[in-house]
């Protein structure tokens, strides 16, 4: 992970550790949404296309709970 990715996987881990359990979900949901919404606005389409793809690949990879 570059030291970028490290600072923002620390930011969320802090964020997460303010909230009750039953809201982290929520939160990330949220997060990720503008996140992707931020990517697609400053990035050129095929970068943001390629991220959002790869969160989706990890999310059908994960599979259902």
């Amino acid at each position: 992970m570059s030291l970028s990715g490290e600072g923002a996987a620390s930011m969320v881990a802090s964020a997460l550790s303010r909230r009750a359990a039953p809201v982290r979900a929520e939160f990330l949901r949220e997060l990720l949404a503008y996140a992707a919404a931020g990517l697609a606005v400053i990035e050129t389409p095929p970068a943001a296309a390629e991220a959002l793809y790869r969160l989706a690949d990890a999310v059908v990879e994960h599979g259902p709970p």
